[in-house]
């Protein structure tokens, strides 16, 4: 993506089943949990980079002993901070006796994180400050353990205000409005309704000391979930865990936001992304197993395990974003979905170029790309081999070395045109005025094409914006003097706000929408503007039950090609000289390239839940008042 969009958090999560004792005398190492969580992390760093936290629980502590250890960063570099600060207390317990690192039990009782069960979160932040205080793990502290609650999710929810109203009739008094904190506290009063239902129900019969083991065996995690989220609206894989060990993985009804899990008979990990459980773990993709919508993982104390039903699920929603841009590359089922994606772009393109391969060059733009990519140059090496074989057969007898050479050497002219300067990207974003230097954002490829002959097709996954493309892209790839830049994008045209934690919640960014608003004014139907504002307030009006999407409106009158060619001029900056064209994926071959994941509400309008409904019609009515603020 040549924007640069931030977006859905990640979490990590381990619970070692065996003693710690096990893991040292089979791995060497006291710190086994730890270096997986280290891995789980980094393995996930693109799904996180203003900050990370993690938490650790010991088990079977006893009073007086700290149980729960917790770092947060905001460093430039969170995850190796995190780490360096963990690791210093360790190379001071080495300094005064190395043996000591050795001596699992010693650690557990005298060292941080030495615990059985971890619990990490990388923060993409889509709202909120950038401050320690901001990250997860967030902890609700109490007393008593069963009463003590640890949370991280990688979650938005559009009803907030709704939820924090509900707290305060329950006569609570949340220190902050925030998502986290609001789900925190919901979770943290059901979870203490359970507490003091059970000590209730036994009072008299047990010592009040005893009775903290009744209240860890019959704590209902599932009833407790259930009675947290039947109100949240939202797309969530939020995780958990309770002082006295006891943790859980939730996921949507939906199944908006990703989650999968893997177990042997050592330990259970849960990640945002299934390539980090294989690579940190060294299993095979068939023994990881997806967080079933509307299902949590359950852990308890004792190291039992199950997934349960939590809410009802409904139609399949997930995020196709993920498998387009955000999720890595590396796993296996989104690999063969992105270079689908570039392969069905192919026709379009071919179209575009009126069939002349011979005079055009194939590169892409990021390097987040490079898959789609891949597919698009092999379905035109394909096309190539189809033409070659046709032409081989025209030349029947008349066949000879030099025209069987001339045939087989037609093929795309696949070249690397632009690379992205890091240095200079970082360098960049802490300068205000900084329009000159986006230009040069990236370096080109001189000679690579042919100049006043050649058409350059760029592959970008997505252009949201098109911020980067006009400022900077454009202009760079015009100077190799190609007659034609045709931008060609994986993703469909983001035409509406995404309220499940991606940044995308402001109409007016969009470049598709800004082309629909100037369509629309090109061709004097201002009225449908109005008429889409008017009903957008009457929809608000309603229960976000009963709303539809009134936005959908602007862009009926035009076909997507229609929008495309707005977008393609909208874009052009007027100082280069190439013809610029800008094609974008169709919504039918999305889903023909990603059948499983049908979630695509920035893309159609279609949302997921009732919420989404009413954050895109605020969002239109903030639009033509000229707020610029998100709509949840």
């Amino acid at each position: 993506m040549s924007d640069q969009i931030k977006h859905e958090c990640g979490i990590a999560f381990v619970r070692l089943l065996k003693p710690l004792e096990y893991y040292q005398a089979k791995y060497g190492t006291s710190f086994y949990g730890l270096n997986k969580m280290y891995l789980l992390m980094e393995k996930q760093h693109n799904r996180g980079q203003d900050g990370a936290g993690i938490a650790n629980i010991k088990l079977d502590t006893p009073p007086g002993m700290r149980y729960i250890n917790r770092v947060r960063s905001v460093a430039e570099s969170p995850i190796k901070d995190i780490f360096a600060r963990i690791n210093k207390q360790y190379a001071e317990i080495k300094k005064i006796d190395e043996s000591k690192l050795d001596d699992v039990n010693w650690l557990k009782e005298n060292a941080d994180f030495t615990g059985e069960v971890f619990l990490a979160h990388l923060r993409y932040g889509t709202f909120g400050g950038n401050e320690e205080r901001y990250l997860h793990p967030f902890i609700r502290h109490n007393n008593w353990k069963t009463r003590t609650l640890t949370v991280a999710g990688n979650f938005n929810l559009t009803n907030v205000d709704e939820l924090f109203s509900n707290l305060i009739e329950l006569g609570q008094h949340p220190v902050e409005t925030s998502d986290t904190i609001t789900v925190m506290e919901k979770i943290g009063h059901f979870q203490d309704e359970a507490v003091a239902s059970i000590y209730d129900k036994y009072k008299g019969k047990y010592t009040k000391k005893d009775m903290t083991d009744k209240i860890v065996e019959e704590m209902d995690i599932p009833d407790i979930l259930r009675k947290s989220a039947k109100s949240w609206d939202g797309g969530y894989a939020m995780a958990g865990m309770m002082g006295h060990g006891d943790s859980f993985i939730l996921r949507d009804p939906a199944g908006i936001r990703p989650a999968f899990w893997y177990h042997d008979d050592e330990i259970i990990v849960a990640a945002s992304e299934r390539p980090v459980i294989q690579t940190a773990f060294n299993v095979s993709a068939d023994k990881i197993q997806e967080i079933m919508p509307g299902h949590a993982l359950i852990v308890k104390r004792n190291g039992e395990f199950t997934e349960q039903e939590i809410l009802e699920p409904v139609e399949r929603k997930s995020c196709s974003f993920e498998r387009i841009y955000f999720s890595r590359g590396t796993d296996i089922d989104i690999y063969k979905e992105r270079k689908a994606l570039g392969k069905l772009l192919v026709p379009a393109v071919m179209k575009s170029l009126n069939y002349n391969i011979q005079d055009s060059v194939f590169s892409y733009i990021p390097n987040t790309a490079s898959v789609a990519f891949r597919g698009l140059a092999q379905a035109l090496e394909a096309q190539c081999n189809e033409v070659k074989k046709d032409k081989i057969l025209q030349l029947g007898n008349n066949i000879s070395d030099s025209k069987l050479k001339e045939i087989l050497d037609m093929k795309p002219r696949i070249e690397k045109v632009a690379v992205k300067d890091a240095k200079m990207r970082t360098f960049i974003t802490q300068d205000n005025d900084r329009d000159d230097l986006v230009a040069h954002v990236y370096d080109i490829t001189y000679g690579s094409i042919r100049p006043g002959k050649d058409n350059l097709v760029i592959l970008d996954d997505s252009i949201v914006r098109g911020t980067t493309l006009k400022q900077s892209i454009l202009r760079i790839l015009d100077r190799l003097g190609p007659k034609r830049i045709i931008v060609v994008s994986s993703a469909p045209q983001i035409r509406y706000p995404d309220c499940y934690g991606i940044d995308m919640a402001k109409l007016n960014d969009f470049i598709a929408f800004q082309a629909a608003i100037a369509l629309l004014k090109d061709k004097g139907m201002e009225n449908i503007i109005n008429r889409v504002y008017k009903n957008s307030i009457e929809q608000l009006k309603k229960p976000k039950e009963e709303q539809i999407n009134a936005v959908k409106e602007i862009y009926d009158p035009f076909t997507a090609e229609q929008i495309s060619e707005k977008i393609s001029e909208l874009l052009t900056p007027a100082s280069i000289n190439a013809d610029v064209e800008i094609i974008y994926q169709s919504i039918e071959n999305l889903h023909k390239a990603i059948p499983n994941d049908k979630g695509d509400w920035y893309f159609t309008g279609n949302y997921p839940t009732p919420g989404g409904f009413r954050v895109v019609n605020r969002a239109f009515v903030n639009y033509i008042e000229g707020r610029n603020e998100r709509a949840y």
